[in-house]
């Protein structure tokens, strides 16, 4: 299988399970840096600093 080949196999595979899965289901390293998620405070100062939270 030659390189046009190959990439297009892991676009298939890719665009299949973003359509089974879902957006945000498959990242590529370096595409997203930050992401929004919803965080709940530990209570405790260091671990929340640690955490990043």
């Amino acid at each position: 299988m030659n390189l046009d080949g190959r990439a297009e196999a892991l676009e298939r595979a890719l665009n299949t399970i973003v359509k089974r899965f879902g957006e945000g289901a498959i990242m590529r390293l370096g595409e997203a840096t930050h992401l929004q998620v919803e965080v709940i405070p530990t209570g405790s100062l260091a671990l929340d600093r640690a955490l990043g939270v």
